[in-house]
């Protein structure tokens, strides 16, 4: 198989307009919205005049093709962009691929008919709506959903959901929220589930806080709902009534759906911890060569030299697993054999390195590293969720190697031909032609 990961010449010129957009006017936003601090429609209002200027250019929700209301540019190329687009705090919401709302307009676009593209999928896709996703349970592994216990019941025309989930992010400042439910728990582990879209404002949805997390250790304001999007909610369902439009798909497609859903997500996550490994890193070596101690400038003493090259070297070999991992999704689809090993690889690798980086970044700092003065802080804290969210560590590598394993014989009468005792059989094999080149070279 070969992988080409070129682009037109054309996209060069785009791919430099995102980087002097990012650098010169998102990344600065940034910092005014981290010493701010606004609400919500505070947030929205100073984001606005840059999302303008993205829809301009054609860059805006770059992950849905134009039938769902996106520009289409398919995966290897926003990967391309999404590594700028990390390496700052704002930039995937004025590009219109935050999370979650990415990954549900993915959802509800694979799911959903014509009415319900029309009342929540391009709504969603303009900005004129926010989402949140809820799967996760406080009393259930969110590694086995397999285990939710949230009921869906058709009563009627309406679906009553009960249930209690947590993580449900964003939920707090959401318009609408797609919840994963139980509506059949006597069925096949894959099939006892479905996805129904409930407006935060249904009677019976109880937001009851937003969880404190090392991202998010504060709450803001006496609610007990963060001011802007981050939060990770905790929303108990109680006789929740939604009309039996509202579900995507049918009753069992929960998984399927969920699949479509997390895969899109998982490699947009990674694409941007790419461009958060780069802005660390020039970060590292410009106080490398820019300190001095002991006489010479750090980047002279041999133990930061291996912490550039190592980090160097991890961030180029994340960086080609993504491109690979949205290439074979370009190419072969999200659900094929290719990009299912290659996203669950990258998502439990590129959080690794990412750490990694971070870590070594901060050391190279001293103490000013370990400070908010800079950013390093709040991107390891980052860093350390992304082991957690959209699946844990230790689950992708299961994936993994159930698919690398699947294409693997058990041989018969071991040892095989790896193992030395396998000479003897070799030597049989060739023994006329070692006898000859033995006796005459």
């Amino acid at each position: 198989m070969a992988w080409d990961f070129s682009t037109e010449l054309e996209f060069e010129t785009t791919l430099q307009w995102v980087r002097s957009f990012v650098d010169e006017e998102i990344i600065p936003m940034d910092l005014v919205i981290e010493a701010e601090d606004p609400t919500q429609a505070q947030f929205d209002a100073l984001l606005e005049p840059l999302k303008e200027k993205v829809k301009e250019r054609g860059l805006w929700a770059m992950h849905l093709p134009p039938q769902d209301g996106g520009e289409g540019i398919g995966l290897l190329k926003l990967a391309l962009i999404h590594e700028i687009l990390g390496r700052s705090s704002c930039g995937p919401d004025v590009f219109g691929n935050q999370a979650p709302d990415s990954g549900n307009a993915e959802l509800i676009a694979v799911g959903a008919n014509e009415e319900q593209r029309e009342k929540w999928l391009y709504p969603l896709v303009k900005g004129d709506l926010r989402s949140s996703f809820a799967m996760t349970e406080p009393h259930n592994s969110g590694s086995d959903p397999t285990g939710l216990q949230t009921r869906c019941v058709q009563e009627d025309d309406e679906w009553v959901i009960n249930g209690h989930k947590w993580f449900a992010s964003n939920a707090s400042v959401a318009d609408i929220m797609i919840v994963m439910v139980v509506t059949d728990p006597d069925a096949a582990p894959h099939q006892r589930a479905a996805m129904v879209i409930i407006p935060t404002d249904t009677q019976g949805v109880n937001i009851v806080r937003d969880v404190g997390t090392m991202h998010h250790p504060e709450y803001h304001g006496d609610d007990h709902k963060m001011h802007r999007h981050g939060g990770h909610s905790e929303v108990l369902f109680e006789n929740c009534r939604v009309p039996l439009g509202n579900m995507i798909g049918k009753p069992g497609e929960g998984f399927i759906l969920a699949q479509k859903r997390l895969g899109g997500g998982r490699i947009h996550h990674c694409m941007r911890m790419i461009g958060r490994c780069k802005r660390a890193f020039e970060m590292m070596t410009e106080r490398a060569v820019s300190r001095v101690t002991r006489g010479k400038p750090l980047a002279q003493h041999q133990m930061v030299q291996d912490m550039i090259a190592e980090s160097y070297a991890e961030i180029e070999s994340a960086r080609l697993l993504v491109m690979r991992a949205g290439w074979n999704m370009d190419h072969y689809g999200h659900s094929s054999e290719q990009a299912l090993t290659d996203i669950a690889m990258t998502k439990f690798w590129v959080p690794r390195v990412l750490l990694n980086v971070v870590d070594r970044a901060i050391q190279v700092h001293g103490a000013l590293g370990y400070t908010t003065d800079l950013p390093l802080e709040g991107m390891y804290r980052l860093a350390r969720a992304m082991r957690l969210a959209d699946g844990a560590d230790e689950v992708h590598k299961q994936t993994v190697c159930r698919k690398l394993l699947k294409h693997v014989d058990p041989v018969e009468g071991w040892p095989s031909e790896y193992v030395p005792d396998a000479r003897k059989a070799a030597r049989e094999k060739y023994g006329e032609l070692i006898a000859v080149v033995m006796a005459n070279y």
